[in-house]
């Protein structure tokens, strides 16, 4: 008989009765006159009365509003569910709450450069911008883009355009010009704010040749509004002299008149954010996120699924690339101190974001499975050269954490935190499985699904199942998400990527399975799936027995068509000075049988130099598949590194 997996981490029953979670809890049971006794009884009635729940969030986290109507839910479709069809309020609103001289943002550049900005300074900052956009002709339901880098300014700039009721849109300056054009171009913004260069792994780069070529071919925008950070003020008014439509930040806040922040009150479903699939299967995606939707949500995960409040210092390392950023800022509901670091997470030295957390006292550190992974290939070893007194959560995303990678943060950066790893994405702009303060943590689990999402996982017959593999699905409506696609009159495209499956029923994408104590574990893309005699396989499930080779830095998975059969090929890139040789593949192969099937085990294990990922770090599974296949890439514009495609056209490994 198999042992019970024992949890790394448990809270005791002094510091739940201590969460905001708890006091929900408590704050539900008065409201309602019940008696839940956990978060499992919580979730169960938060999906089973979802509008109850919906509306105790809004009153518990003092939402601010000029009306919150008389109905919590109006046609209860998916798509086209009508949450808090009466509402008016405004998002910026809610992020500016408080206006004191605790510190609301901290930035922190690469080259060691820091900035520091109180809530009442930010709140004043964004009054002065927001004037200078009304004096641009920005209103209500207008796009503004930033071309920006994770610093104080994008932050202000978001706010300043919410506040007009505007719509905010974002990509990082690492993107090429038609990774550009691709989204913006599709939304045609009034205004682009953009830096005129950034620091990136010790290097100095320029963005100014590729601004110049944006703006000539988004014929939308009438101001480009260049933000110094690579060059100080006077050196970028110098720099955008003949720069067409240019102004600097100093010179269009400056010239604003003064002019007290107003916050446009808007419809539950307004316009907030155009976020962007990765593209990496044609051109990005335009999902288009309503306010009301994502201030609740967000609210909801910050406070009560990682116990935010204004005591805390949270940390995400993302760019304005990825939705994790909107997910951080909006952090500032809370209260707290955001913490925005641009630059490489291993510049200087593989320490870097550790000492920055023993320097600002970091409380909730966000991160990457990745780095994770990365940090413990490089034998990092936090725990033993940082103080880290405040680390009290570590978040992971982006992909699933092996549960090596929970092991080794319990071992070697701490052992008194609550590792949550966290799953959703651009789609909802938050999560549908998530972290706890109130529960244990098992290796290789999402601790909990969230709270008012009614998540399940469906076998192929559509019927819910437990302790086993198969679709994420949520099976009702909720406030977050997306209004739809922009430029998808009819809802076709928005249709298609989700409910195509199931009528009426959220797929997304993700295959998973929750287990008998209400964990998720996340197994990878439905789509990048191997089907190897027919029997599924979760890449995730390979790459968390592959983590284990001290020789392995990196390896993606893919299924390839084989005698009308799929085989198994992992591709691997090998610390430096290890080569690749029969006695590495066996042990390879070993390892993965020895803790899985003789299914998971690679036909073919194959060395690379790299591995494509997008620019959010994401692994791009189908993209290699297609080139293994000879099929088009279609948007190399989406990836960080679109020349290691070639690494895997032609191998001659792949024909025999």
């Amino acid at each position: 008989m198999n042992n019970p997996v024992q949890p790394l981490w448990q809270p005791s029953a002094d510091a739940i009765a201590k969460t905001q979670m708890d006091q929900f809890r408590q704050f539900v049971n008065r409201q309602h006159q019940l008696s839940l006794a956990d978060y499992h009884a919580l979730y169960q009635w938060s999906v089973e009365q979802r509008e109850q729940f919906w509306s105790a969030l809004w009153a518990f986290s003092e939402v601010i509003a000029s009306e919150r109507g008389d109905s919590v839910l109006g046609a209860d479709t998916m798509p086209g569910a009508e949450w808090f069809p009466g509402a008016k309020l405004n998002f910026a609103e809610n992020l500016l709450r408080y206006r004191d001289d605790r510190a609301a943002l901290v930035e922190r550049l690469e080259n060691g450069a820091r900035r520091e900005l109180s809530y009442r300074e930010l709140y004043d900052r964004v009054e002065q911008l927001a004037s200078a956009l009304v004096e641009a002709g920005v209103g209500k339901g207008d796009r503004v883009a930033g071309f920006m880098p994770n610093i104080i300014d994008t932050v202000v700039a978001m706010l300043a355009t919410t506040s007009l009721g505007a719509v905010w849109t974002s990509c990082s300056p690492d993107f090429g010009i038609n990774g550009v054009l691709d989204r913006f171009g599709q939304v045609a913004p009034k205004v682009l704010f953009a830096c005129e260069g950034y620091f990136y792994n010790g290097k100095t780069l320029d963005s100014l040749p590729r601004l110049e070529e944006i703006v000539a071919r988004i014929d939308s925008i009438e101001k480009l509004v260049v933000v110094p950070v690579a060059r100080s003020a006077e050196e970028t008014g110098q720099a955008i002299a003949g720069l067409d439509k240019a102004v600097s930040l100093h010179d269009f806040a400056g010239a604003a008149p003064a002019r007290a922040l107003t916050f446009e009150q808007t419809e539950f479903n307004h316009p907030l954010y155009i976020m962007y699939s990765s593209g990496t299967t044609g051109v990005p995606k335009c999902i288009v996120h309503g306010v009301g939707g994502t201030l609740l949500q967000h609210i909801k995960e910050h406070r009560l699924h990682t116990d935010i409040n204004r005591d805390d210092t949270l940390f995400y390392f993302t760019t304005c690339g990825w939705m994790m950023w909107n997910w951080l800022v909006s952090g500032l509901a809370c209260g707290a101190t955001l913490v925005l670091f641009d630059g490489s997470p291993f510049y200087p030295a593989a320490e870097g974001l550790w000492d920055m957390a023993d320097a600002e006292g970091i409380s909730v550190f966000g991160t990457s499975a990745k780095y994770i992974a990365a940090l413990e290939k490089a034998e990092v070893k936090p725990r033993e050269s940082h103080r880290l007194e405040k680390l009290r959560a570590v978040l992971s995303t982006g992909s699933p954490l092996a549960h090596e990678g929970f092991r080794y943060v319990y071992r070697d950066i701490k052992s008194d935190v609550c590792l949550s790893s966290i799953s959703g994405g651009t789609d909802i702009v938050s999560c549908f499985a998530l972290g706890n303060p109130t529960l244990p943590v098992y290796p290789g689990e999402l601790q909990c699904r969230g709270l008012g999402m009614a998540v399940e996982v469906w076998d192929d017959d559509g019927k819910p199942v437990q302790g086993e593999k198969g679709e994420l699905v949520c099976a009702k409506s909720f406030p977050c998400m997306p209004i739809g696609f922009w430029n998808d009159p009819e809802g076709s495209k928005y249709h298609s990527a989700y409910f195509e499956n199931w009528p009426g029923v959220w797929a997304h994408g993700d295959y998973a399975e929750i287990t008998e104590h209400g964990g998720v574990i996340i197994y990878g893309r439905s789509d990048a799936v191997l089907n190897p005699g027919g029997v599924r396989i979760g890449t995730a499930e390979i790459y968390r027995q592959v983590e284990k080779v001290e020789e392995v830095l990196d390896s993606i998975c893919i299924g390839q068509e084989w005698r009308d059969d799929v085989r198994v090929v992992l591709f691997v890139v090998l610390r430096e000075g290890v080569t690749m040789d029969d006695e590495l593949v066996q042990k390879i192969r070993t390892t993965i049988r020895a803790n899985t099937t003789p299914r998971h085990v690679p036909a073919k294990v194959i060395q690379v130099a790299d591995i494509p990922r997008t620019i959010s770090g994401k692994i791009v599974e189908l993209a290699v598949r297609n080139v293994v296949h000879g099929k088009p890439v279609k948007n190399q514009e989406a990836l960080a590194n679109p020349e290691a495609l070639k690494l895997f056209e032609g191998l001659p490994e792949l024909s025999r």
